[in-house]
């Protein structure tokens, strides 16, 4: 498994006017190429009547399983252009339909590709991206008179995620740390607790962090 990757939030989209012509991106997240070809045929039965509905996707751990096509467009000036913006910005397991309705005025070939490179990247962006950090998870018990400092220290961390708080008996707080910090997490609280928490190791996950962009 990965250590992290980034991918999108769930799905978006944004649209584009260039040219009088309508853009309008269609972002989703997909683990599988079924799920990308079943997004790309829901999008294209909504916009039936559009001119095209192009579409590029990257599935895989080693991007494995990547595909565009250009619906009807010149051959190379819109699924590669889709794809080539979901490489740049790293992204797997992400699929994106670019529907553009005709406006009259001929784009050439160089005008394509810039507009559903364009096209893409908005609806990436308004759809956002996340990085998948895997991480192994934390249960900390402690006495309730411990409460309000360790909720406040892992709230204000950067280095850990407080998943959940479970209020019982005791209060167990569930907590996410990169791997190779579980040594130094678990020596920070028992120095924070005197050694009064009930620290053990639960699962090992992904959890999501939400970035502004991967772009460089």
């Amino acid at each position: 498994m990965l250590s992290n990757y980034f991918t999108v939030n769930k799905e978006g989209s944004d649209e584009l006017v260039i040219q009088k012509s309508r853009f309008i991106g269609y972002v989703r997240r997909v683990e599988t190429e079924g799920e990308a070809q079943g997004f790309i045929q829901e999008i294209k039965k909504k916009h039936h009547d559009a001119t095209h509905n192009c579409s590029a996707y990257i599935i895989g751990e080693n991007d494995q399983i990547q595909k565009a096509n250009d619906d009807g467009e010149p051959s190379g000036t819109a699924g590669v252009p889709i794809l080539e913006v979901l490489k740049k910005q790293h992204l797997k397991d992400t699929a994106v339909v670019v529907t553009r309705y005709f406006g009259g005025i001929k784009l050439g070939a160089g005008g394509l590709i810039r507009a559903y490179g364009s096209t893409t990247s908005q609806a990436i962006q308004t759809t956002g991206i996340v990085k998948r950090q895997l991480m192994q998870g934390f249960s900390v018990t402690v006495d309730y008179t411990l409460l309000g400092k360790l909720e406040n220290l892992l709230r204000n961390s950067e280095d850990y995620i407080l998943e959940t708080i479970n209020y019982l008996e005791n209060v167990e707080f569930i907590v996410f740390v990169q791997n190779g910090e579980e040594e130094a997490f678990e020596e920070w609280m028992v120095d924070l607790t005197n050694d009064q928490a009930n620290i053990a190791k639960t699962d090992v996950k992904y959890i999501e962090i939400e970035v502004e962009s991967t772009k460089k």
